[in-house]
């Protein structure tokens, strides 16, 4: 249904300075004169009540209730998986242009019953993901290539340099993504950004704050990916990170439906393919192929929260 918004409060601050102001001119002016004040200010009330009864109908804002209620289910991160710029454009999607209502990560699938519920059309499932961080270069992998003194942020720190890591692909560890996730679901552990699961809501937010473009959403039903994304050779990259990828291509040899290929020297699973096996974490040399996600043990006394 449509309703009009109201200028009610506007009247009556109007209406009580027209009082004040009388009350002003009722005590500095002098008696003989009162009576013609009076019937002036009652006839400007009058005035200002008219004029603003007529604006209050002429000037009102429609507001679609079914939007609004749309509007109130969604979580309002803003985020954008949705496809749409933020929740109120979504809104307007799903509303005016009959949007799924399954497109929204972060409020899951309770989120889409209720959207369900608003809309009166048949329920869609969400397909929930979770965010992971492609790096296992932390302090007992990897060492500093100089003593950085800058500004604590990822995205500083890779300007100078590409950062104080000895891997060049790496998580530098100022934990931008965690300052951006509305969650708490990020960690810094031992020098490297670790995702809680069971925190993160999939709004992605963290994805655009690594200048190192190390985190990716995946669905939380296909957990085993690689940790790594260097491209160098197999030596140079034991050179700089003992933990890391050295596309010896044992995993894509042994996947039994291609989800694994070895690309610029970096296995890359397909999640499309993946059948979640994990017989490829199996035979890798370095265990560099995890779950979701590596044991967050000490995340009480993690470096950034």
């Amino acid at each position: 249904g449509i309703i009009a918004g109201n200028l009610l409060p506007l009247r009556a601050v109007s209406a009580l300075s027209v009082a004040l102001y009388g009350m002003f001119l009722a005590i500095i002016i002098p008696p003989a004169r009162k009576d013609k004040v009076v019937a002036v200010l009652v006839a400007i009330g009058v005035l200002a009540g008219v004029m603003l009864a007529l604006f209050s109908y002429f000037m009102k804002v429609p507001t679609d209730q079914k939007l609004e209620e749309v509007r109130s289910i969604l979580p309002g991160v803003n985020c954008g998986v949705c496809g749409y710029a933020g929740c109120d454009q979504y809104a307007r999607a799903i509303v005016k242009e009959g949007a799924a209502i399954n497109r929204c990560v972060p409020g899951g699938d309770e989120g889409a019953r209720r959207l369900s519920e608003a809309m009166g059309i048949p329920y869609q499932d969400v397909e929930e993901k979770v965010a992971f961080v492609a790096c296992k270069g932390n302090y007992d992998a990897t060492i500093d290539k100089m003593d950085y003194k800058g500004l604590r942020s990822c995205r500083a720190a890779s300007l100078y340099y590409g950062g104080n890591s000895s891997c060049a692909y790496g998580c530098l560890a100022y934990g931008d993504c965690a300052k951006s996730c509305p969650y708490h679901a990020i960690d810094i552990v031992n020098g490297v950004a670790i995702v809680r699961p069971e925190k993160c809501a999939g709004c992605g937010l963290c994805v655009r704050e690594c200048p190192k473009n190390l985190i990716s959403l995946y669905p939380l039903n296909k957990p085993i990916h690689v940790a790594c994304l260097n491209h160098d050779k197999g030596v140079r990259t034991r050179k700089v990170c003992t933990n890391g990828c050295i596309g010896c291509r044992k995993c894509e040899k042994i996947c039994p439906t291609n989800a694994i290929t070895v690309q610029d020297d970096t296995a890359f699973i397909d999640v499309d393919k993946c059948i979640v096996c994990g017989k490829c974490r199996e035979v890798c040399p370095v265990s560099v192929i995890e779950t979701y996600h590596p044991a967050c043990e000490d995340c009480g006394d993690s470096e950034s929260a």
